[in-house]
């Protein structure tokens, strides 16, 4: 079974509460891909997780080793936490561009899922800005360089509109899925193919990078964009297994 690296998908919250004269603060840790993970963990597949902020201790500093991991999926967070480690930002000293380090992983064949999130692609305020790393000419879609977010807060049923193994049969006859509440905007790279799409943008688009394959999903794979229905859909383990499977080149075309 293929083995996955999930990196993202935590955050901080710190949070001031007033009353009256008086206020005080509060702080908690959440991680958010317990479904993901949950979701792969229950169709055998062995998977790593590195929350953000572990990125310059635990991500590897060269491509090889990247080497034990079949799918690498990055979610909802920037590129900063790739490229600027405490020894270059706070100290001044080089270090490796794990950007590039995964660029040439999927190059030499390994498997790339860029999902989508306030800082991913370019992200809220073009802050996740990954347009801008060697990592985007892997991706097979392109990035603006502005603020990306597409807010649908009414909800929009994603369409499969191509035939594919990751989402035939996907959806019932009329191939809709539950709702979401958003996404990054991106455009389809010329060799990639759109499987999906969500009020009239790209939702899952997948391609070829070198010996490599990579794969966008431009919403959430967990709350806010994703609500407790895309979670709960029966489809929602079915999607990533696929996905997964087609990224690590596990499965053959015609399945």
């Amino acid at each position: 079974m293929p083995h996955v690296l999930l990196v993202g998908e935590s955050w901080f919250t710190h949070s001031i509460h007033h009353k009256g004269f008086d206020s005080f603060h509060s702080s908690e840790y959440v991680e958010g891909a317990d479904a993901f993970l949950g979701a792969l963990r229950d169709r055998g597949h062995e998977v790593t997780y590195v929350p953000s902020h572990e990125i310059p201790r635990r991500l590897p500093t060269t491509a090889e080793g990247f080497a034990p991991y079949d799918v690498v999926v990055i979610s909802d967070v920037g590129a900063n936490s790739f490229q600027l480690p405490p020894e270059t930002f706070g100290h001044s000293r080089p270090s490796p561009d794990r950007t590039e380090l995964l660029r040439a992983y999927v190059e030499g064949g390994g498997g790339l899922l860029m999902v989508g999130g306030y800082l991913t692609f370019t992200g809220i305020d073009a802050k996740a800005r990954w347009g801008r790393t060697p990592l985007a000419a892997a991706l097979p879609v392109g990035l603006h360089d502005r603020d990306d977010r597409v807010e649908l807060p009414a909800g929009a049923a994603p369409r499969v509109v191509a035939g594919h193994p990751v989402v035939d049969g996907l959806g019932g006859p009329d191939g809709t899925w539950p709702d979401l509440l958003g996404l990054n905007e991106v455009t389809v790279r010329d060799g990639a193919e759109l499987l999906a799409e969500c009020g009239g943008h790209p939702l899952l688009v997948v391609g070829g990078y070198g010996a490599g394959r990579s794969a966008a999903f431009t919403s959430d794979l967990a709350p806010h964009w994703a609500p407790p229905g895309f979670l709960a859909w029966e489809g929602y383990p079915e999607l990533w297994d696929r996905l997964v499977r087609w990224l690590s080149q596990a499965v053959r075309e015609d399945v």
